[in-house]
Protein backbone atom coordinates (compact mmCIF):
# COMPACT_ATOMS: atom_id res chain seq x y z
CA UNK A 1 0.00 0.00 0.00
CA UNK A 2 2.90 2.36 0.75
CA UNK A 3 4.54 1.63 -2.21
CA UNK A 4 5.43 4.53 -4.30
CA UNK A 5 6.02 5.43 -7.85
CA UNK A 6 9.31 6.97 -9.47
CA UNK A 7 8.37 10.04 -8.63
CA UNK A 8 7.48 8.86 -4.63
CA UNK A 9 3.71 9.35 -5.65
CA UNK A 10 1.73 6.61 -3.35
CA UNK A 11 -1.17 4.61 -3.89
CA UNK A 12 -3.10 7.47 -1.99
CA UNK A 13 -2.00 10.86 -3.26
CA UNK A 14 -2.78 9.48 -6.48
CA UNK A 15 -6.59 8.39 -5.68
CA UNK A 16 -6.18 11.98 -4.09
CA UNK A 17 -4.90 13.88 -7.29
CA UNK A 18 -7.86 11.88 -9.46
CA UNK A 19 -10.35 12.40 -7.09
CA UNK A 20 -11.59 9.34 -6.38
CA UNK A 21 -12.76 9.52 -2.42
CA UNK A 22 -13.97 5.49 -2.37
CA UNK A 23 -10.32 4.43 -3.27
CA UNK A 24 -8.76 7.35 -0.86
CA UNK A 25 -11.27 6.13 2.44
CA UNK A 26 -10.30 2.64 1.73
CA UNK A 27 -6.73 3.07 1.99
CA UNK A 28 -7.28 5.75 4.60
CA UNK A 29 -9.30 2.77 6.37
CA UNK A 30 -6.38 0.26 6.00
CA UNK A 31 -3.80 2.75 7.27
CA UNK A 32 -2.40 4.65 4.55
CA UNK A 33 0.60 7.11 5.53
CA UNK A 34 -1.61 10.28 5.27
CA UNK A 35 1.70 13.01 5.54
CA UNK A 36 3.98 10.52 3.59
CA UNK A 37 6.16 12.87 1.69
CA UNK A 38 6.82 12.52 -2.33
CA UNK A 39 10.56 13.31 -3.94
CA UNK A 40 9.01 16.70 -4.27
CA UNK A 41 7.60 17.40 -0.84
CA UNK A 42 4.48 16.78 -1.86
CA UNK A 43 1.83 15.42 -0.03
CA UNK A 44 -1.66 13.72 -0.21
CA UNK A 45 -3.05 16.91 1.15
CA UNK A 46 -1.14 18.76 -1.73
CA UNK A 47 -2.42 16.61 -4.09
CA UNK A 48 -6.42 17.32 -3.45
CA UNK A 49 -5.59 21.19 -3.58
CA UNK A 50 -4.31 20.58 -6.66
CA UNK A 51 -7.74 18.54 -8.18
CA UNK A 52 -10.10 20.71 -6.13
CA UNK A 53 -11.37 17.77 -4.09
CA UNK A 54 -12.97 19.05 -1.45
CA UNK A 55 -14.30 15.99 0.14
CA UNK A 56 -11.40 13.91 0.20
CA UNK A 57 -9.73 17.06 1.90
CA UNK A 58 -11.75 16.67 4.31
CA UNK A 59 -10.87 13.24 5.13
CA UNK A 60 -7.53 13.40 5.03
CA UNK A 61 -7.87 16.89 8.05
CA UNK A 62 -10.01 14.34 10.04
CA UNK A 63 -7.29 11.38 10.19
CA UNK A 64 -4.82 14.38 11.48
CA UNK A 65 -2.83 15.13 7.43
CA UNK A 66 -0.55 18.29 8.30
CA UNK A 67 -0.44 21.14 6.24
CA UNK A 68 3.28 20.81 5.71
CA UNK A 69 5.43 22.99 2.80
CA UNK A 70 6.58 21.20 -0.23
CA UNK A 71 9.98 21.34 -2.07
CA UNK A 72 8.80 24.83 -3.73
CA UNK A 73 7.90 25.91 -0.20
CA UNK A 74 4.07 25.58 -1.02
CA UNK A 75 1.43 24.70 1.59
CA UNK A 76 -1.54 22.89 0.02
CA UNK A 77 -3.11 26.17 0.87
CA UNK A 78 -1.05 28.15 -1.33
CA UNK A 79 -0.97 25.17 -3.97
CA UNK A 80 -5.29 25.49 -3.79
CA UNK A 81 -4.68 29.63 -4.58
CA UNK A 82 -2.14 28.69 -7.43
CA UNK A 83 -4.80 26.29 -9.34
CA UNK A 84 -7.83 27.92 -8.92
CA UNK A 85 -9.79 26.16 -6.70
CA UNK A 86 -11.80 28.56 -4.69
CA UNK A 87 -13.69 25.99 -3.01
CA UNK A 88 -10.33 24.46 -1.40
CA UNK A 89 -9.11 27.98 -0.49
CA UNK A 90 -12.23 29.28 1.22
CA UNK A 91 -12.63 25.79 3.46
CA UNK A 92 -9.21 25.88 4.70
CA UNK A 93 -9.04 29.92 4.80
CA UNK A 94 -11.58 28.99 7.48
CA UNK A 95 -9.41 26.43 9.51
CA UNK A 96 -7.82 27.97 12.42
CA UNK A 97 -4.46 25.66 11.78
CA UNK A 98 -3.87 28.25 9.12
CA UNK A 99 -2.33 31.75 10.35
CA UNK A 100 -3.65 35.01 9.00
CA UNK A 101 -0.75 35.88 7.16
CA UNK A 102 -1.32 32.73 5.38
CA UNK A 103 -5.16 33.41 4.92
CA UNK A 104 -4.09 36.75 3.51
CA UNK A 105 -1.45 35.58 0.66
CA UNK A 106 -3.90 32.81 -0.59
CA UNK A 107 -6.48 34.78 -1.21
CA UNK A 108 -4.73 37.67 -3.00
CA UNK A 109 -2.69 34.73 -5.23
CA UNK A 110 -6.09 33.48 -5.80
CA UNK A 111 -7.30 36.89 -6.64
CA UNK A 112 -3.69 36.54 -9.44
CA UNK A 113 -5.29 33.12 -10.32
CA UNK A 114 -8.11 34.57 -11.28
CA UNK A 115 -6.82 37.40 -13.23
CA UNK A 116 -4.58 35.27 -15.46
CA UNK A 117 -5.80 32.08 -15.52
CA UNK A 118 -9.45 32.37 -14.96
CA UNK A 119 -9.76 35.71 -16.66
CA UNK A 120 -11.89 36.79 -14.32
CA UNK A 121 -11.11 40.37 -13.13
CA UNK A 122 -14.08 40.90 -10.98
CA UNK A 123 -13.44 37.83 -8.90
CA UNK A 124 -10.07 38.80 -8.40
CA UNK A 125 -11.36 42.06 -6.53
CA UNK A 126 -13.74 39.93 -4.35
CA UNK A 127 -10.46 38.02 -3.30
CA UNK A 128 -8.50 41.21 -3.10
CA UNK A 129 -10.99 42.72 -0.84
CA UNK A 130 -11.41 40.04 1.53
CA UNK A 131 -7.75 40.07 1.97
CA UNK A 132 -7.82 43.79 2.24
CA UNK A 133 -9.94 43.32 5.41
CA UNK A 134 -7.87 40.58 7.02
CA UNK A 135 -4.77 42.81 6.92
CA UNK A 136 -6.94 46.05 8.26
CA UNK A 137 -9.62 44.31 10.34
CA UNK A 138 -11.80 46.69 12.33
CA UNK A 139 -11.63 44.85 15.31
CA UNK A 140 -7.68 44.08 15.47
CA UNK A 141 -5.89 47.46 16.02
CA UNK A 142 -2.28 45.47 14.56
CA UNK A 143 -2.52 45.45 10.84
CA UNK A 144 -0.85 42.98 8.86
CA UNK A 145 1.37 45.40 6.73
CA UNK A 146 3.12 44.23 2.68
CA UNK A 147 6.52 43.77 2.78
CA UNK A 148 8.46 47.20 1.94
CA UNK A 149 7.89 47.71 -2.07
CA UNK A 150 11.28 47.07 -3.63
CA UNK A 151 12.39 48.62 -7.10
CA UNK A 152 9.88 49.23 -9.27
CA UNK A 153 9.72 46.65 -12.02
CA UNK A 154 10.31 48.45 -15.79
CA UNK A 155 8.46 45.46 -17.74
CA UNK A 156 5.45 45.77 -15.05
CA UNK A 157 5.13 49.24 -16.44
CA UNK A 158 6.50 50.61 -12.83
CA UNK A 159 3.40 49.91 -10.61
CA UNK A 160 3.38 49.04 -7.14
CA UNK A 161 1.18 47.01 -5.50
CA UNK A 162 -1.69 48.31 -3.68
CA UNK A 163 -1.79 48.92 -0.27
CA UNK A 164 -5.13 50.64 0.78
CA UNK A 165 -8.76 49.97 0.42
CA UNK A 166 -8.92 53.21 -1.85
CA UNK A 167 -6.14 52.08 -4.49
CA UNK A 168 -7.57 48.50 -4.34
CA UNK A 169 -10.61 50.01 -5.35
CA UNK A 170 -9.38 51.66 -8.10
CA UNK A 171 -8.23 49.25 -9.95
CA UNK A 172 -11.47 48.39 -11.20
CA UNK A 173 -11.04 50.85 -13.46
CA UNK A 174 -7.98 50.20 -15.24
CA UNK A 175 -7.68 46.57 -16.63
CA UNK A 176 -4.32 46.45 -17.36
CA UNK A 177 -3.10 47.94 -13.84
CA UNK A 178 -4.80 45.09 -12.16
CA UNK A 179 -3.52 42.32 -14.74
CA UNK A 180 0.25 44.22 -13.18
CA UNK A 181 -1.19 43.96 -9.81
CA UNK A 182 -1.27 39.98 -10.38
CA UNK A 183 1.61 39.80 -11.38
CA UNK A 184 3.46 41.47 -8.50
CA UNK A 185 1.52 39.96 -6.47
CA UNK A 186 2.75 36.45 -7.49
CA UNK A 187 6.16 37.29 -7.68
CA UNK A 188 5.86 38.29 -4.00
CA UNK A 189 4.31 35.35 -2.57
CA UNK A 190 5.80 32.33 -4.43
CA UNK A 191 9.54 34.06 -5.17
CA UNK A 192 11.16 34.15 -8.52
CA UNK A 193 12.33 30.42 -8.35
CA UNK A 194 8.87 29.24 -8.73
CA UNK A 195 7.95 28.27 -12.41
CA UNK A 196 4.14 29.71 -11.93
CA UNK A 197 5.95 33.17 -11.69
CA UNK A 198 7.95 33.37 -14.43
CA UNK A 199 5.10 31.06 -16.17
CA UNK A 200 2.07 34.03 -16.58
CA UNK A 201 4.70 36.90 -16.82
CA UNK A 202 5.33 35.17 -20.61
CA UNK A 203 1.67 34.50 -20.41
CA UNK A 204 0.75 38.30 -19.96
CA UNK A 205 3.56 39.02 -22.98
CA UNK A 206 2.29 36.75 -24.95
CA UNK A 207 -1.05 38.39 -24.55
CA UNK A 208 0.43 41.40 -25.30
CA UNK A 209 1.56 40.07 -28.41
CA UNK A 210 -1.28 39.06 -30.02
CA UNK A 211 -2.84 42.19 -29.58
CA UNK A 212 0.01 43.88 -31.34
CA UNK A 213 1.92 45.46 -28.61
CA UNK A 214 5.63 43.63 -29.27
CA UNK A 215 7.28 46.12 -27.20
CA UNK A 216 5.63 45.44 -24.45
CA UNK A 217 5.76 41.65 -24.63
CA UNK A 218 9.68 41.92 -25.34
CA UNK A 219 10.45 43.69 -21.96
CA UNK A 220 8.29 41.06 -20.10
CA UNK A 221 9.70 38.28 -21.53
CA UNK A 222 13.06 39.52 -20.76
CA UNK A 223 12.59 39.96 -17.66
CA UNK A 224 10.77 36.37 -17.24
CA UNK A 225 13.90 35.56 -19.06
CA UNK A 226 16.57 36.84 -16.75
CA UNK A 227 14.24 35.65 -13.52
CA UNK A 228 14.56 31.62 -15.28
CA UNK A 229 18.61 32.54 -15.88
CA UNK A 230 19.14 33.38 -12.10
CA UNK A 231 16.69 30.56 -10.29
CA UNK A 232 16.91 27.29 -13.22
CA UNK A 233 19.82 24.52 -13.57
CA UNK A 234 21.73 25.43 -17.11
CA UNK A 235 19.44 24.55 -20.86
CA UNK A 236 16.28 24.02 -18.42
CA UNK A 237 13.25 23.03 -20.45
CA UNK A 238 11.24 26.31 -19.31
CA UNK A 239 14.68 28.57 -20.56
CA UNK A 240 14.82 27.14 -23.58
CA UNK A 241 11.08 27.64 -24.30
CA UNK A 242 11.52 31.27 -23.41
CA UNK A 243 14.42 31.67 -26.00
CA UNK A 244 12.22 29.72 -28.55
CA UNK A 245 9.33 32.27 -27.94
CA UNK A 246 11.67 35.12 -28.57
CA UNK A 247 13.03 33.44 -31.72
CA UNK A 248 9.39 32.35 -33.09
CA UNK A 249 8.01 36.25 -31.53
CA UNK A 250 11.35 37.91 -34.16
CA UNK A 251 10.65 35.78 -37.16
CA UNK A 252 6.97 36.65 -37.14
CA UNK A 253 7.64 40.73 -37.08
CA UNK A 254 10.17 40.48 -39.39
CA UNK A 255 8.55 38.51 -41.76
CA UNK A 256 5.65 40.77 -41.42
CA UNK A 257 7.61 43.88 -41.71
CA UNK A 258 8.87 42.93 -44.65
CA UNK A 259 5.68 42.16 -46.63
CA UNK A 260 4.78 45.75 -45.37
CA UNK A 261 1.91 44.38 -43.11
CA UNK A 262 3.05 46.01 -39.69
CA UNK A 263 5.37 48.88 -38.30
CA UNK A 264 6.48 47.24 -35.52
CA UNK A 265 10.92 47.41 -35.61
CA UNK A 266 12.45 44.76 -34.16
CA UNK A 267 15.95 46.07 -33.44
CA UNK A 268 19.65 44.83 -33.20
CA UNK A 269 19.20 45.69 -29.51
CA UNK A 270 16.41 43.09 -29.35
CA UNK A 271 17.68 40.17 -30.95
CA UNK A 272 21.35 40.72 -29.53
CA UNK A 273 20.68 40.92 -25.95
CA UNK A 274 18.50 37.81 -26.27
CA UNK A 275 21.31 35.87 -28.31
CA UNK A 276 23.48 37.36 -25.78
CA UNK A 277 21.77 36.09 -23.06
CA UNK A 278 21.45 32.33 -25.04
CA UNK A 279 25.32 32.45 -25.54
CA UNK A 280 25.51 33.01 -22.02
CA UNK A 281 22.87 29.87 -21.01
CA UNK A 282 25.39 27.46 -22.64
CA UNK A 283 28.78 28.86 -20.74
CA UNK A 284 26.56 28.16 -17.89
CA UNK A 285 26.36 24.71 -18.77
CA UNK A 286 29.58 24.15 -20.25
CA UNK A 287 30.97 25.24 -16.43
CA UNK A 288 29.38 21.88 -15.02
CA UNK A 289 32.13 20.09 -16.62
CA UNK A 290 31.33 17.73 -13.57
CA UNK A 291 27.79 17.50 -14.84
CA UNK A 292 27.06 18.53 -18.40
CA UNK A 293 23.34 18.37 -19.56
CA UNK A 294 22.23 15.89 -22.25
CA UNK A 295 23.17 16.57 -25.62
CA UNK A 296 19.51 16.81 -26.55
CA UNK A 297 19.52 20.04 -24.15
CA UNK A 298 22.19 21.51 -26.03
CA UNK A 299 21.08 20.46 -29.21
CA UNK A 300 18.19 22.39 -28.74
CA UNK A 301 19.84 25.42 -27.07
CA UNK A 302 22.03 25.92 -30.21
CA UNK A 303 19.60 24.98 -32.70
CA UNK A 304 18.21 28.28 -31.36
CA UNK A 305 21.03 30.39 -31.33
CA UNK A 306 21.76 29.64 -34.88
CA UNK A 307 17.83 30.38 -35.80
CA UNK A 308 18.84 33.99 -33.54
CA UNK A 309 21.83 34.43 -35.83
CA UNK A 310 19.76 33.81 -39.04
CA UNK A 311 17.16 36.42 -37.78
CA UNK A 312 20.37 38.77 -36.83
CA UNK A 313 21.67 38.10 -40.46
CA UNK A 314 18.82 39.93 -41.94
CA UNK A 315 19.35 43.47 -40.27
CA UNK A 316 21.36 45.84 -41.02
CA UNK A 317 24.28 46.37 -38.49
CA UNK A 318 26.51 49.28 -37.84
CA UNK A 319 31.16 48.41 -37.13
CA UNK A 320 30.45 48.26 -33.84
CA UNK A 321 27.33 45.86 -33.35
CA UNK A 322 29.46 43.67 -35.84
CA UNK A 323 32.29 43.70 -33.44
CA UNK A 324 29.62 43.10 -30.86
CA UNK A 325 28.14 40.25 -32.69
CA UNK A 326 31.03 38.12 -33.90
CA UNK A 327 32.54 38.73 -30.11
CA UNK A 328 29.16 36.70 -28.71
CA UNK A 329 29.68 34.18 -31.49
CA UNK A 330 33.45 33.50 -30.77
CA UNK A 331 32.72 33.16 -26.92
CA UNK A 332 29.79 30.62 -28.28
CA UNK A 333 32.71 28.40 -30.57
CA UNK A 334 35.61 28.76 -28.40
CA UNK A 335 33.27 26.82 -26.44
CA UNK A 336 33.54 23.58 -28.85
CA UNK A 337 29.58 22.58 -27.40
CA UNK A 338 28.59 20.02 -28.98
CA UNK A 339 24.34 18.77 -29.51
CA UNK A 340 23.19 15.26 -31.26
CA UNK A 341 25.81 13.06 -33.00
CA UNK A 342 28.76 15.73 -31.90
CA UNK A 343 27.42 18.12 -34.07
CA UNK A 344 29.37 21.55 -33.52
CA UNK A 345 27.46 24.69 -34.59
CA UNK A 346 28.75 24.60 -38.02
CA UNK A 347 27.81 21.12 -38.37
CA UNK A 348 24.11 22.30 -37.26
CA UNK A 349 24.47 25.52 -39.72
CA UNK A 350 24.76 23.34 -42.66
CA UNK A 351 22.35 20.51 -41.66
CA UNK A 352 18.25 20.64 -43.07
CA UNK A 353 17.36 18.63 -39.37
CA UNK A 354 18.28 22.25 -37.99
CA UNK A 355 15.25 23.55 -39.97
CA UNK A 356 12.89 22.32 -36.91
CA UNK A 357 12.73 23.96 -34.25
CA UNK A 358 9.72 24.78 -33.01
CA UNK A 359 5.93 24.69 -33.84
CA UNK A 360 6.43 27.74 -36.05
CA UNK A 361 9.20 28.31 -38.81
CA UNK A 362 12.03 30.98 -37.97
CA UNK A 363 14.98 29.94 -39.91
CA UNK A 364 15.62 27.62 -43.00
CA UNK A 365 18.77 25.35 -42.70
CA UNK A 366 21.16 24.58 -44.55
CA UNK A 367 22.17 28.43 -44.01
CA UNK A 368 24.88 30.05 -46.45
CA UNK A 369 25.04 33.38 -44.21
CA UNK A 370 25.00 31.29 -41.07
CA UNK A 371 27.80 29.02 -42.07
CA UNK A 372 29.80 32.43 -43.23
CA UNK A 373 29.63 34.08 -40.18
CA UNK A 374 30.40 31.20 -37.64
CA UNK A 375 34.10 31.04 -40.24
CA UNK A 376 34.10 34.53 -39.88
CA UNK A 377 34.57 34.11 -36.43
CA UNK A 378 36.66 30.90 -36.19
CA UNK A 379 34.65 28.15 -35.94
CA UNK A 380 36.73 24.67 -36.98
CA UNK A 381 36.16 23.93 -40.51
CA UNK A 382 37.35 20.34 -40.55
CA UNK A 383 35.75 19.60 -36.90
CA UNK A 384 34.64 15.94 -36.27
CA UNK A 385 31.53 14.41 -35.30
CA UNK A 386 31.17 11.34 -33.54
CA UNK A 387 30.97 9.68 -37.25
CA UNK A 388 34.24 11.39 -38.14
CA UNK A 389 31.74 13.30 -40.53
CA UNK A 390 33.15 17.16 -41.12
CA UNK A 391 30.50 19.73 -41.89
CA UNK A 392 31.83 19.25 -45.72
CA UNK A 393 30.06 15.28 -45.34
CA UNK A 394 27.18 17.15 -43.78
CA UNK A 395 26.29 19.62 -46.29
CA UNK A 396 27.13 16.94 -48.93
CA UNK A 397 24.75 14.41 -47.05
CA UNK A 398 22.01 17.34 -47.44
CA UNK A 399 22.60 17.76 -51.07
CA UNK A 400 24.18 21.43 -50.28
CA UNK A 401 26.77 21.91 -53.26
CA UNK A 402 26.51 25.74 -52.40
CA UNK A 403 27.64 25.44 -48.85
CA UNK A 404 30.13 22.88 -50.05
CA UNK A 405 31.53 25.61 -52.55
CA UNK A 406 31.84 27.90 -49.54
CA UNK A 407 33.26 25.31 -46.99
CA UNK A 408 35.36 24.54 -49.90
CA UNK A 409 36.82 28.06 -50.33
CA UNK A 410 37.06 28.91 -46.55
CA UNK A 411 39.89 25.84 -46.56
CA UNK A 412 37.83 22.54 -46.00
CA UNK A 413 39.62 19.71 -46.50
CA UNK A 414 37.81 18.27 -49.42
CA UNK A 415 38.90 14.31 -49.24
CA UNK A 416 38.59 13.74 -45.56
CA UNK A 417 37.05 10.65 -45.07
CA UNK A 418 34.42 10.03 -42.20
CA UNK A 419 34.20 6.82 -40.13
CA UNK A 420 32.75 4.92 -43.19
CA UNK A 421 35.86 5.80 -45.31
CA UNK A 422 33.69 8.23 -47.48
CA UNK A 423 34.89 11.65 -48.50
CA UNK A 424 31.75 14.38 -48.94
CA UNK A 425 32.18 14.29 -52.40
CA UNK A 426 30.78 11.00 -52.77
CA UNK A 427 28.24 11.80 -50.12
CA UNK A 428 27.00 14.27 -52.36
CA UNK A 429 27.27 11.69 -55.68
CA UNK A 430 25.12 9.37 -53.78
CA UNK A 431 22.78 12.08 -53.46
CA UNK A 432 22.24 13.79 -56.64
CA UNK A 433 21.37 12.23 -60.00
CA UNK A 434 22.95 13.40 -63.37
CA UNK A 435 26.16 15.77 -63.46
CA UNK A 436 27.85 15.80 -60.59
CA UNK A 437 27.62 19.74 -59.44
CA UNK A 438 31.56 19.41 -57.33
CA UNK A 439 34.64 18.11 -59.40
CA UNK A 440 37.35 16.22 -57.14
CA UNK A 441 40.08 17.34 -59.56
CA UNK A 442 39.68 20.83 -59.12
CA UNK A 443 40.14 20.60 -55.67
CA UNK A 444 42.80 17.57 -54.37
CA UNK A 445 46.22 17.85 -54.22
CA UNK A 446 49.10 16.30 -54.40
CA UNK A 447 49.87 16.07 -51.14
CA UNK A 448 46.09 14.47 -50.61
CA UNK A 449 47.14 11.74 -52.96
CA UNK A 450 50.51 10.89 -51.23
CA UNK A 451 48.75 10.85 -47.92
CA UNK A 452 45.82 8.50 -49.56
CA UNK A 453 48.57 6.10 -50.85
CA UNK A 454 50.28 6.14 -47.47
CA UNK A 455 46.53 5.38 -46.04
CA UNK A 456 46.33 2.95 -48.81
CA UNK A 457 49.43 0.65 -49.08
CA UNK A 458 49.87 0.55 -44.93
CA UNK A 459 52.74 2.33 -44.86
CA UNK A 460 54.07 2.80 -41.62
CA UNK A 461 54.56 6.45 -40.77
CA UNK A 462 53.83 7.21 -37.05
CA UNK A 463 56.82 8.40 -34.93
CA UNK A 464 58.84 8.93 -38.67
CA UNK A 465 56.95 11.91 -39.50
CA UNK A 466 56.17 15.34 -37.79
CA UNK A 467 53.05 14.70 -35.61
CA UNK A 468 51.17 18.25 -38.09
CA UNK A 469 51.78 15.38 -40.85
CA UNK A 470 50.63 12.21 -38.81
CA UNK A 471 47.34 14.10 -38.21
CA UNK A 472 47.16 15.13 -41.80
CA UNK A 473 47.78 11.27 -43.27
CA UNK A 474 44.90 10.49 -40.36
CA UNK A 475 42.43 13.02 -42.40
CA UNK A 476 42.47 10.39 -45.45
Amino acid sequence: MEVANRHGHTCLMISCYKGHKEIAKFLLDRGADVNRKSVKGNTALHDCAESGSLDIMKMLLKCDAHMERDGYGMTPLLAASVTGHANIVVHLVHQTRTSREERVNALELLGATSVDKKRDLLGAMRYWRWAMELRHPVYITESLAKPPPGPPIPAYGCAQEVNTVEELEALITDPDEMRMQALLIRERILGPSHPDTSYYIRYRGAVYADSGNFERCISLWKYALDMQQSNLDPLSPMTASSFLSFAELFSFVLQDRAKGTMSTRITFSDLMTVLAKSVREVERAMAQSDNLPEASQFTKALSIILHLIFLLEKLDCSPEQEHQKKHTLYRLLKLNPRGRSGFTPLHMAVDKETTSVGRYPVGRFPSPAVAAILLECGADIDSRDYDNNTPLHIAAGNSSPEIMALLIKAGAHFDAKNAQRKMAYELLDEQSSGHPSIYPLNYVTLQCLAARAIEKHRLPYRGLISEEMEAFIELH
